[in-house]
């Protein structure tokens, strides 16, 4: 019960600002000293969400409760200087960079912006899908529009998300790599989720900590090297040539046939530089 509470009271619409409740709160226990005050009770209240474990000392609820939910996950030591932003979108999906080389891995870190890519490996922390997430997601991306229009960090990475995900294929891969946690009845479900969560959102570029990311991930898929080698691993192979008994059989013919054509070529070659 308490989980759609949460819920409720997580909704823009359901809210007063939350200056307002504080002095609802003071005027309601004037003479309670016992009392906590209102902020540790709303962290204590919303504490599942606070996956940092961030203090309530270190945190303003600048407009609404709503405020407190983005702040969970926010970075605990931010940038003293605020990111530019830059026209830059990823024009390839999470599958297509896989094919071309890319390696995906969760991340152990709990801030859903601690995103890594270096040398052809990109880190994302985990990310989970239940039947609350689309109206948290909603929610805190409609107050960074309104609130926090110069600093849409939530907003920011869930369009990222997007361009990665388009396909149920690109949903089965980042669950494979324990990047999504898929508590949804099914992929399907988890790939209509995604879709939906920026439909409607407008954003001016994205933050020069994605965009630094989107532009290494489209220049190592345009390097046709990198797509070559990725034909060549063995688990393409493995996937191409070997997914069943059958095609393994026929694959190893071929290889044999080759060779042996092979050793014909080079003996016919030496019998006629003998001769």
């Amino acid at each position: 019960m308490f989980s759609f509470v949460r819920l409720d009271l997580v909704v823009l619409e359901n809210q007063l600002p939350f200056f307002v409740l504080e002095e609802l709160f003071n005027l309601a226990f004037v003479d309670d000293s016992s009392s906590l005050p209102l902020i540790p009770l709303t962290f204590n209240f919303f504490k599942c969400f606070n996956v940092q474990n961030m203090d309530p000392e270190n945190v303003k609820i600048e407009h609404f409760m709503t405020d407190l939910i983005r702040a969970f996950q926010l970075p605990l030591n931010p940038l003293l200087k605020r990111p530019t932003r830059m026209m830059v979108k990823l024009w390839y999906s999470a599958t297509e960079l896989h094919d071309a080389g890319v390696k995906f891995e969760g991340s152990s870190s709990i801030c859903l912006l601690d995103l890594h890519y270096e040398k052809g490996v990109l880190k994302m922390p985990r990310l989970v899908l239940d039947d609350q997430t689309e109206a948290l997601v909603r929610n805190v991306m409609a107050l960074e529009q309104f609130c926090h229009w110069n600093e849409v960090c939530l907003t920011d990475y869930f369009i990222f998300l997007d361009s990665l995900i388009n396909t149920i294929e690109d949903i089965n891969l980042l669950c494979d790599r324990g990047i999504l946690v898929n508590n949804l009845v099914d992929n399907k479900a988890a790939l209509s989720m995604v879709k939906n969560l920026v439909t409607n959102i407008t954003c001016s570029g994205m933050s020069s900590d994605f965009t630094i990311i989107c532009k290494e991930l489209n220049a190592f898929y345009k390097k046709r090297f990198h797509r070559w080698m990725a034909r060549l691993s063995v688990t393409t192979l493995k996937n191409q040539y070997f997914n069943n008994p059958w095609r393994g059989a026929g694959t190893i013919a071929a290889c044999l046939l080759l060779l042996l054509t092979l050793i014909q070529t080079i003996m016919s070659i030496l019998q006629v530089a003998k001769a």
